[in-house]
């Protein structure tokens, strides 16, 4: 009992050191994204963040999705074909079947090839890449002091969450993903030192100043009823079923990838076709684009724009996905679920004027819920919502709706949009999580 206890200290005291680490990290990956932007589209080196929806570009520049594409199908092909993909479903994999053991070269070759693909126009969000990346630090941390797998799987777990709150600032969501999708159990014995990773990189978070939410959803007096919280389950259930949709057309995607009768090494390339044809004709499609998901949360975009941008996205997103590129998906979906929130919303106050809906509720309950169909991690996707917009007063119909997308989910996808990939190559992933006595 003396040995575990002295274990467990050394465990969170290792916690710690991942947090603040991986929150490096983070940054060094949010500077290296906004480098490369500001390097492939404006020819200037600079570190300071900038989204390229409000600029417009000349038709050349439809090549620069097509060569970030071809650096990293190059970086794949010559480096490691692990790079390849959105994240959280290749530490799953490690998780479930390689001892929790991750490649370094993943620390380096991830993050970098994720910043490139996206720094190219690439919409994808950076979520994905430091979740992953975070990992291979606890993975290595854990592989070379000795750890024992269940150790090793707690540190990988802590890197991600640690990862996860510096982009977001969302220290109980990033704590409920590693609970829901990479521990797959409810115990103190290893979500404690999560919390304690996590814990740090969110102070650290603060000390830099990060003390808004990262969506900001405006000014709101919302007086939530029972007949508009009916109207949010029914947008949820609506979005849960788009979100199965949204799924099952990025599987079909990435068969067709499959049948291609060239090496995987260039299928980025023709995903970069995709992103900048589409990218050329609506740049708000181009890029991470967080500013269009807290214009939809905030009500500042109206029917058609929401609804042009929500399929123009989602092409350009599930095309270059389907590809193999190197790009988090979180960020496209709650891009896909604010702006369908916001066309729900048009059509809600449309028929039920008296009923009290809004926009920023109405997107505000599908962005959360298109997160929720597609991973079914409902605890996960709720708090999200609530620590990324502050909106506190949503946890009622964000449970409805998120609740009502996991049904959907349930029933019509046999694997999620993070489980299908492994899966496919006969990898059992546990559908809940347990808890495990503690000794």
């Amino acid at each position: 009992m003396e040995l575990k206890r002295r274990r467990m200290l050394i465990l969170c005291l290792f916690a710690s050191l991942i947090g603040a680490v991986s929150n490096l990290i983070a940054k060094i990956l949010l500077w290296s994204i906004a480098f490369f932007t500001h390097l492939f589209w404006f020819h200037e080196i600079s570190f300071k963040p900038i989204e390229l929806v409000n600029h417009e570009f000349s038709p050349v520049y439809i090549l620069v999705p097509i060569i970030g594409g071809l650096i990293v199908g190059l970086m794949a092909r010559y480096g490691s074909q692990a790079i390849r993909g959105h994240g959280i479903p290749e530490v799953m994999e490690n998780i479930l079947t390689k001892e929790s053991k991750i490649p370094r070269r993943m620390t380096i070759l991830k993050p970098l090839s994720a910043a490139i693909s996206i720094g190219s126009g690439g919409p994808f969000g950076a979520e994905g890449p430091i979740i992953a990346t975070g990992s291979s630090i606890g993975s290595w941390i854990g592989r070379h002091l000795y750890f024992q797998e269940y150790e090793r799987k707690i540190l990988l777990a802590t890197g991600a969450a640690a990862g996860m709150t510096a982009i977001f600032g969302t220290p109980l969501a990033a704590i409920f993903i590693c609970i829901e999708l990479l521990l797959f159990e409810f115990s103190a014995k290893s979500f404690i030192p999560v919390i304690i990773g996590v814990s740090t990189s969110y102070s650290l978070r603060l000390a830099l100043g990060h003390t808004a939410p990262e969506f900001p959803i405006g000014e709101l007096h919302e007086v939530i009823n029972g007949w508009n919280s009916l109207f949010y389950f029914v947008a949820g259930a609506i979005t849960g079923a788009v979100s199965c949709v949204v799924s099952k057309i990025v599987f079909y995607v990435e068969d067709k990838f499959e049948h291609l009768p060239i090496h995987w090494m260039w299928w980025p390339m023709i995903g970069g076709v995709a992103v900048g044809v589409i990218g050329y004709y609506d740049p708000r499609t181009l890029g991470v684009g967080y500013s269009n998901i807290i214009n939809s949360l905030q009500g500042n975009i109206l029917l058609i724009p929401a609804l042009t941008l929500f399929v123009l996205k989602f092409l350009s997103w599930a095309i270059s996905l389907g590809s193999g590129t190197s790009g988090g998906t979180l960020a496209p979906l709650l891009t896909f679920g604010s702006t369908l929130g916001v066309v729900l919303s048009f059509v809600g106050m449309h028929f039920f004027p008296d009923i009290g809906i809004t926009t920023q509720v109405t997107a505000l309950v599908c962005m959360s819920s298109m997160f929720s169909g597609a991973t079914r991690a409902v605890l996960t996707s709720t708090v999200f919502a609530l620590e990324v917009t502050g909106a506190h007063f949503g946890i009622a119909p964000l449970l409805l709706g998120n609740s009502a997308a996991f049904l959907f989910s349930i029933f019509f996808l046999k694997e999620t949009i993070m489980t299908e990939k492994i899966a496919r190559r006969g990898i059992k992933v546990p559908q809940d999580y347990y808890s495990i006595r503690e000794g």
